[in-house]
C-alpha cells in the first residue's frame, strides 16, 4: 500500500467498483482484497472489507463500510482527456453502467462517486483568460458531457 492512499467508502460494492475502474481507465488495477476476520456492524466474517485499487495511477482503498455515509460532489475523480473520442468513451462507460449525467462535464457512477471528465481543450480555454475564457465558460455551463468542438467554437467567438 502506498504511504498516502485515498480511501473511498462504499456500502458493500468496493470490489465491483474497483474492477469497473480497472477495466475502464488506463493505468488502473485491482490489488489485494482483505476479508473481514469477524462479523461487523454492516457485514459478516468473510465479506470483502477492503480492496486496494489504482485509478489512472492514483492509489485508492475501497472500504465496504455500510450505508452510514453517502457520497457527494465534495469528492470527485477528475480525468483529463485528450480528444472527443476519449471524452465520450469514459463518459459513456460511467453513465452507461447505471451512472448519471450531471452538468459541466460531471457525472456519477452507479456507486455514487462523482467524476469530472475534463477535456484538456476546456482547461486550456479557461486558462486563456479574458473574453475567450468567458465564452468557453458560458458554453460549458450549457453542457452535460463536454463537446470539444463547441468549446473551441466558443473560444474563437
Amino acid at each position: 500500500m502506498a504511504k498516502n492512499t485515498i480511501c473511498v467508502w462504499y456500502d458493500r460494492d468496493a470490489e465491483a467498483a474497483a474492477r469497473f475502474y480497472a477495466e475502464t481507465f488506463p493505468d488502473s488495477a485491482v490489488g489485494p482484497i482483505l476479508r473481514a476476520p469477524g462479523d461487523y456492524p454492516s457485514g459478516q466474517q468473510g465479506d470483502v472489507l477492503t480492496v486496494e485499487f489504482t485509478v489512472a495511477g492514483v492509489p485508492c482503498l475501497g472500504l465496504n463500510g455500510g450505508p452510514a455515509f453517502k457520497h457527494t460532489e465534495a469528492f470527485s475523480f477528475q480525468i483529463a482527456t485528450d480528444d472527443q473520442e476519449e471524452t465520450d468513451r469514459y463518459w459513456n462507460a460511467i453513465v452507461g453502467n447505471d451512472g448519471q449525467e450531471s452538468a459541466c462535464g460531471w457525472c456519477k457512477d452507479k456507486w455514487g462517486i462523482s467524476w469530472q471528465i475534463t477535456p484538456r481543450a476546456l482547461t486550456e480555454a479557461l486558462a486563456a483568460g479574458g473574453a475567450e475564457a468567458s465564452r468557453a465558460f458560458e458554453a460549458m455551463m450549457e453542457m452535460k458531457k463536454i463537446d470539444i468542438a463547441a468549446i473551441q467554437a466558443a473560444r474563437r467567438g
